[in-house]
């Protein structure tokens, strides 16, 4: 079993991460903690295989938990799970020994075929003595960037379901100033129908709501009917993720 530390100061997301990982054959939870300190604390006194780490994390930055690690000779492989965009922290992160790089908001199935690629390679590196050539070593390092099928269902496209998921994100910040979000069509705590999210976006409106629904379904937006008025009341949905 692949032992992993889930590094999150979010509790509901950090009991998400944990549940995924719990999903995945071949890998158990060995722990799972709220900041940098206690991350580099349970590295010293337990045996940990992979690190699940969040960037920004309340006493410092993930990358400098990763440098703390690497200079007390810890070599535990590091899965980025942050929201930073930014090509300088991608840059650092590379630096500092992540061996992947997994954007917030994420599906279990897209942590899925990372930690699946993951266990691959670790299959394919654990044997002793030497490598048959460069190919070889092609194949090794291609295990950690590839996977076997897509994340997403027949139909959908990582596109759309960032271009959604980024909506919603913007709605639950406030969005615009007058704190409906780019909708215009906001509950007071982010909430947006399928309608608005699909005028917001471009796309038709059942398709907004079949991206709406698979992000439900994954965790990552919550349903909540809206009643305005006479007749069936409209689900409005909620981005459940924070950027971090």
């Amino acid at each position: 079993m692949i032992a992993v530390l889930v590094v999150e100061d979010d509790p509901v997301a950090a009991d998400a991460h944990r549940a995924y990982v719990e999903r995945v054959a071949g890998f158990t939870v060995a722990g799972v903690v709220h900041s940098g300190a206690e991350a580099v604390r349970f590295c010293r006194a337990h045996p940990v295989d992979l690190v699940l780490l969040d960037f920004y994390l309340p006493d410092t930055h993930g990358l400098a938990v990763c440098r703390t690690l690497r200079a007390e000779g810890n070599t535990v492989d590091v899965i980025a799970v942050t929201s930073a965009r930014d090509l300088g922290v991608v840059r650092a992160a590379v630096s500092a020994g992540v061996v992947q790089y997994l954007l917030k908001p994420f599906t279990f199935a897209t942590l899925r075929d990372k930690l699946e690629s993951y266990a691959r390679f670790r299959d394919s590196v654990a044997r002793s003595g030497q490598v048959g050539g460069q190919a070889e070593v092609d194949r090794m390092l291609a295990t950690l960037r590839t996977t076997d099928h897509a994340s997403l269902p027949k139909g959908m496209s990582g596109e759309t379901l960032d271009a959604i998921s980024a909506v919603l994100a913007e709605a639950a910040r406030g969005g615009t100033e007058d704190g409906q979000g780019r909708g215009g069509d906001a509950d007071s705590d982010g909430g947006m129908s399928a309608a608005a999210v699909a005028e917001a976006t471009g796309v038709a409106r059942v398709t907004a709501r079949r991206y709406l629904e698979y992000l439900a379904d994954n965790g990552l937006a919550r349903r909540q009917p809206h009643y305005g008025g006479v007749g069936r009341p409209e689900v409005r949905y909620t981005a459940m993720s924070r950027n971090a």
